[in-house]
């Protein structure tokens, strides 16, 4: 008896696989896993994350259009001097000076000047070797980006498999539960008809009810455990209405293995991903080099001037080109090459570290699945065996040639198969789900 209602707690412990909630009556619909993966892949947040990192690093590649387009802008200024010089200098912009103002008392005290200045100032670069580099790096960063989006959906569409399979066990547990419960209520019905005849003791009824009791229990928590499933599949499509609804799965099946193409793939997205970080690198390593490099731009600037505020007078113009070498830095261009060369080397470590980490990640996987595909046969053939063993004990049991506990123990196993068959299967479906992420090309 004791051995028995230790079986039965293992069984109950291994139901409660989330705290249990009261489930009221609720709408339930069913969902296919193809419209978890089609929601998924437009609700969730993290995918829209991913989106909106993408259309940043592309305002930020529109950015460096800037390397190649000129940029024009306008100023107003409006100043006032007692310097001699700069007020002679406003006399000459403004074009006004005449003899009177080359009096020597007039020039070294010439009082209050004002100068009202309008300015278009065009500045248009043409030689900046580090900036084209970056402009090329920033363009490659956008690309990383794009393969971190299709990564992001396919490792999201993943845990929509997942959660989805999770749920479908959830269904199967307590479908195993209910088919146990009718069971063992037959074994107290028939115990209980014995004991009226004096043909058992009142210790087999007992140990009858205690698993009634046992499963019930278990049922209860298997029907929370479809609720907490259902919010969390909830949660992942990331509904924004309040979660209310169960949600209906199909029966959990083993799905197809895979037969061919089990091999990495260096198209994989996130490795496509890694490879042009690595390539932005090596660009952002060039404009850092690039950086030691003279400059060459062009400059222009067409002004007027007067020395009231709304006036526009005197015109002028200034053009140009300056060529500008940094020699000299305080060892910041120096430094910022060092920089960038050292990060080139981490990325690409870290690219050799992401291949051989998924080559080893792919060979575990597929010998996962062998693993479980011999588990599944073995349950199968378990299952078959139990369920026959409890049928001659029944009828033993009926017979009156077979004790209470050998029955109840037999029915027990008999559970007990049925729910690691139904767990290797989640298992099997899970990890056949995450080679296919594995072994994805973009």
């Amino acid at each position: 008896v004791n051995m028995n209602r230790r079986t039965l707690n293992l069984i109950a412990l291994g139901f409660v696989l989330m705290n249990p909630i009261a489930i009221d009556a609720q709408q339930q619909n069913h969902i296919s896993m193809d419209s978890v993966i089609d929601v998924v892949t437009k609700n969730n947040s993290n995918i829209q994350i991913a989106e909106l990192e993408r259309r940043i690093s592309a305002a930020n590649y529109k950015q460096t259009d800037a390397v190649f387009l000129p940029q024009v802008s306008v100023s107003y200024n409006a100043m006032v001097t007692n310097n001699p010089l700069n007020a002679f200098g406003f006399l000459l912009q403004q074009g006004d000076e005449s003899s009177q103002h080359f009096d020597p008392a007039k020039l070294n005290n010439p009082g209050s000047a004002h100068n009202f200045g309008t300015s278009i100032d065009l500045k248009v670069p043409l030689v900046n070797l580090d900036m084209v580099y970056a402009r090329k790096g920033a363009r490659l960063q956008q690309e990383v980006y794009k393969y971190k989006l299709a990564y992001t959906k396919d490792y999201v569409s993943f845990e929509g498999k997942k959660a989805y399979t999770q749920l479908q066990f959830t269904y199967q547990l307590r479908d195993i539960l209910q088919a146990t419960l009718v069971d063992v209520r037959q074994i107290l019905q028939s115990v209980t008809n014995f004991h009226k005849q004096g043909l058992v003791q009142q210790s087999d009824v007992l140990n009858a009810q205690v698993q009634v009791n046992t499963v019930e229990s278990a049922l209860s928590k298997a029907e929370s455990n479809i609720q907490n499933a259902s919010e969390g599949l909830h949660l992942l499509m990331d509904k924004s209405e309040e979660c209310k609804e169960v949600y209906l799965t199909d029966s959990l099946t083993q799905v197809m293995e895979i037969h061919d193409g089990i091999v990495f793939s260096p198209t994989r997205s996130d490795i496509m991903a890694m490879k042009t970080a690595l390539e932005a690198s090596k660009m952002m390593e060039k404009s850092s080099y690039m950086a030691f490099m003279p400059k060459v731009n062009a400059f222009g600037s067409y002004q007027f001037n007067s020395n009231n505020m709304s006036g526009f007078n005197k015109k002028s113009y200034l053009a140009g080109l300056s060529l500008t070498w940094n020699l000299l830095s305080g060892n910041q261009n120096s430094g910022k090459y060092k920089s960038a060369r050292i990060t080139t080397e981490k990325v690409q470590k870290e690219l050799k570290q992401l291949v051989d980490k998924s080559q080893l990640e792919i060979n575990k996987t597929v010998r996962e699945l062998k693993d479980y595909q011999l588990e599944i046969k073995k349950n199968q053939t378990s299952v078959s065996q139990a369920d026959e063993a409890l049928r001659i004990l029944t009828n033993r049991f009926n017979e009156g040639l077979a004790n209470t506990t050998d029955c109840l123990t037999a029915q027990a196993q008999l559970s007990q198969q049925r729910i690691a068959l139904a767990q290797a299967v989640m298992a099997y479906n899970i990890t056949k789900y995450y080679l296919e992420l594995l072994i994805s090309k973009y």
